[in-house]
């Protein structure tokens, strides 16, 4: 049953609707002002609102802005008996989906949120069958038969029309970017760019230059301006992966931009305005980093509208074989020669746990296409590959050192709390050298 949410501060025109839309089979609630419909249409979900133009505290164009801003994705139309068409045009462009003039007669109600109703259905099939295109052959695969994996690529669709912040979460290698790309081309910007940052892969020093941009002589080495990442996305979707690295100091920065839509270049005295709907991604808890004060309140909050979580490939075992068959094709047409994979051999692959997750189980049967030289593989060809695990140390001299350096690499992210800065560190290696070596043994 839809959910329909009525702001207006006429007591009658209140009962009334509610009366009718709840013999339409909906299930209404209602508030008298728009601060009260604002607080209550963020902090639940709403199908339709239908909100007043004027009213006491906040005014229906104001609410609009701010429902938007704040996450909202219903459906929202106007009512008012004051300033007929250019009150609607007000009101369409901030975001409403159709205008009522007071009065109406009930049926004109009723027919107006249906053909609503309809659009949006129509919206989502769409944006749905977008997402799903989304996943070029040049990106890992986003393949979709767990239940989860379906809940996420329907939240895909819902909101990729929408200007809201959208945070990933999940474990290292389960697909956080490839989500994001497909918000993106399934976002009424896909015809825009879509840029990528890796909040941790960046020297702090760096970062927020990297981000906002700088002038010339902003410091040693600016020998000319230039734009930050936030300006090359204006536009587009920009994906701020690992967000939970970021410095506390730029997290209050980010969090200006995102609330003003602003940026300033490092060294320069004026802003700029930018227009860059920000997806962010992150492996760790940010509700616990928040709690230790490693992560800032509000920007948590402000990222937090709708999160996408992403589960381990070891809980949607389902899967793994139309990836590894997806994989298994991919490769087959890289190398110029049949490959494939038989029953045992996916059978095999199902019982492992696959701690790196998809990024892993590729790199697995990529190695063992490589090593076998066979065009079907089978368990033995998997068997001999390192593995994620805690096992001793066999086979040849490469393969020891790479279980030596996986066993180093965990020890030093389980020491460090999983803050990969201070695990470079104790390792005596580069930020982005440790990236590589996380990405090549898929340690979560």
């Amino acid at each position: 049953m839809k959910r329909i949410l009525v702001i207006d501060d006429e007591p009658g025109l209140r009962q009334s609707l509610g009366l009718l839309l709840t013999d339409a089979g909906y299930t209404v609630t209602a508030e008298q002002d728009g601060r009260r419909g604002l607080d209550r249409a963020v902090a639940e979900t709403f199908d339709l609102v239908l909100c007043d133009v004027r009213m006491p505290e906040m005014d229906g164009l104001t609410f609009l802005r701010n429902y938007r801003q704040r996450g909202g994705t219903g459906l929202v139309i106007v009512m008012s008996a004051y300033g007929g068409e250019d009150a609607a045009i007000a009101a369409m462009k901030e975001g409403a989906y159709d205008y009522l003039p007071k009065p109406f007669r009930p049926d004109e109600v009723v027919l107006t949120l249906r053909k609503a109703e309809e659009r949006e259905r129509l919206r989502l099939e769409v944006a749905g069958l977008r997402a799903q295109l989304a996943v070029g052959p040049a990106d890992r695969g986003l393949i979709v038969a767990s239940g989860a994996m379906r809940q996420a690529l329907a939240l895909v669709a819902r909101v990729a029309a929408h200007n809201t912040t959208v945070l990933i979460t999940g474990e290292s290698g389960t697909g956080k970017e490839v989500i994001a790309r497909a918000i993106h081309r399934a976002s009424p910007r896909a015809n825009q760019a879509f840029v990528g940052i890796n909040c941790a892969a960046i020297p702090e020093a760096l970062l927020e230059s990297e981000l906002f941009g700088h002038i010339r002589g902003a410091f040693t080495g600016a020998t000319a301006d230039k734009a930050g990442l936030f300006e090359q996305a204006s536009g587009g979707t920009l994906l701020l992966d690992e967000i939970g690295e970021l410095p506390v100091g730029l997290q209050a920065k980010l969090l200006r931009v995102l609330q003003e839509s602003e940026i300033r270049r490092v060294g320069d005295q004026k802003t700029r305005r930018v227009d860059a709907r920000v997806l962010a991604a992150t492996a760790r808890d940010l509700e616990a980093e928040t709690k230790a004060r490693r992560f800032r309140e509000d920007l948590f909050y402000r990222i937090n509208v709708v999160v996408i979580e992403l589960p381990p490939l070891r809980e949607r075992k389902e899967d793994i074989a139309p990836l590894a068959r997806h994989f298994v094709a991919r490769l087959a047409q890289r190398f110029g020669r049949p490959l494939s994979l038989g029953d045992d051999a996916i059978a095999w692959l199902e019982k492992q746990q696959w701690p790196g997750n998809v990024r892993e189980l590729e790199n697995a049967i990529e190695r063992a296409a490589v090593l076998s030289g066979k065009a079907a593989l089978d368990p033995g060809d998997f068997t001999d590959a390192p593995r994620t695990t805690h096992d001793a140390p066999a086979g040849t001299l490469a393969d020891r050192v790479a279980a030596t350096e996986r066993q180093a690499i965990s020890d030093a992210l389980t020491q460090s709390n999983g803050n990969r800065r201070e695990a470079a560190k104790r390792l005596g290696v580069s930020l982005r050298t440790l990236f590589y070596k996380i990405d090549r043994y898929g340690i979560t």
